[in-house]
């Protein structure tokens, strides 16, 4: 029976090298000498650097399409589950399937953001011109009920009469280089309208090309994420594209819901330029600013009318619609992804400033991988011991 005491014998001293004739031992062969030659190692260093050079000059060529190929790639992986259950709805058939979803495509999403940006675009002079009447509107005398509200009340009722004296001038002279700088941003996003009409018929012709072959490059994915890193690139490459899904059904599904029942309440109420405003609302939705900036400015507006009661059923609405975002997000972004929502709150907006618009895309993706793989290498255990074969 072994002693568990017992130490382990001393491993075998390494072998000193034989002395030269002069008497004097030899030097040991470097790691260098050992691994490869000098020849071999420049032949390898080239390699990397046109191997690099390579993929550089791609990415330069491919410069164009890769917006497109980003926004379609992310699309088709959002909703690949649907495409599939078209395909065996219709008999099978991966033609038919890809002819429903690219019309899908056009119908329900390209369609109604090229709207809004059009919209937007096209009645920049009409918001202009909102923001001029509004500047140069004279406040009357607050109503009684202002003074009484709990907390805000006499500071409200004391605002609103230094506006009534000042006018809204002074408001506006402060409010208008954010406006400016705001009004800006969003047409360097929107950009020259030809560019986005050809950048959304790529993404959709992209989108047709994923649908078809969807499965040969799922696989080719999987198989470089494999050969990257083994089991864990493709548990990687799996946790991306659920984020994708988790994102889109959270953010895109959210926005079309909180525009269309925000325009619902602003055309009950009898406000103006419903499809302007609703188009603005979807953008601040997907922006994830929301859609509050756009219905409250529109109770007040009522308020002042004198349409008392609409305006406190639009402020109701306005209070559910602006604040739905809160439970109809995490449900949907959970459906798809689980992830801590603070992380996919941060990758949105952090990615929207960084990227643009398909940064709330992007960014998810990139602090869940992050997350992920932090989190598997904290929990693994280095030196695990590991039961021998037979035992």
């Amino acid at each position: 029976m072994t002693d568990p005491t017992a130490r382990l014998p001393e491993p075998p001293a390494a072998p000193t090298p034989a002395p030269d004739a002069g008497g004097r031992p030899a030097p040991l062969p470097s790691a260098l000498t050992l691994s490869m030659s000098a020849p071999e190692l420049t032949r390898t260093v080239l390699a990397i650097i046109f191997l690099i050079a390579m993929i550089g000059g791609s990415f330069w060529v491919m410069q164009p399409f890769i917006p497109a190929l980003i926004w379609a790639t992310t699309i088709v992986i959002a909703t690949w589950p649907l495409m599939i259950a078209a395909q065996r709805l219709l008999w099978g058939r991966r033609s038919l399937a890809v002819a429903v979803m690219t019309t899908a495509l056009l119908l329900l999403f390209f369609v109604p953001l090229s709207v809004a940006i059009f919209t937007v675009v096209d009645n920049v002079d009409t918001m202009a011109g909102w923001f001029n009447a509004v500047a140069s509107y004279r406040f009357g005398e607050p109503p009684a009920w202002v003074a009484s509200l709990p907390m805000v009340g006499p500071r409200a009722a004391a605002y609103w009469r230094e506006l009534a004296e000042s006018g809204a001038g002074p408001l506006f002279a402060k409010v208008a280089p954010y406006a400016g700088t705001f009004a800006s941003r969003v047409l360097r996003e929107a950009g020259v309208i030809g560019a986005i009409g050809l950048q959304l018929m790529l993404t959709v012709a992209i989108s047709a090309i994923l649908y078809a072959t969807g499965e040969t490059a799922g696989q080719a994915v999987l198989r470089f994420a494999r050969r990257l890193a083994g089991h864990r690139g493709e548990d990687t490459a799996l946790l991306a594209a659920a984020s994708i899904r988790g994102v889109a059904l959270g953010v895109v599904v959210t926005a079309v819901a909180q525009s269309v029942l925000g325009g619902i309440g602003l055309a009950v109420v009898g406000v103006p330029a419903v499809a302007l405003l609703s188009a603005v609302m979807f953008l601040l939705a997907i922006a994830q600013i929301g859609v509050i900036p756009v219905l409250a400015p529109a109770v007040i507006w009522l308020f002042w009318s004198g349409d008392t009661g609409w305006a406190i059923v639009l402020a109701i609405w306005t209070t559910f619609v602006g604040t739905m975002d809160n439970f109809l997000r995490p449900w949907l972004i959970k459906k798809g992804a689980n992830l801590p929502m603070l992380l996919i709150f941060a990758g949105v907006v952090g990615g929207l400033i960084a990227f643009g618009l398909v940064g709330i895309f992007i960014g998810p993706v990139v602090l869940a991988v992050t997350y992920t793989l932090l989190g598997a290498w904290m929990d693994e255990r280095p030196g695990r011991s590991r039961t021998p074969p037979g035992a």
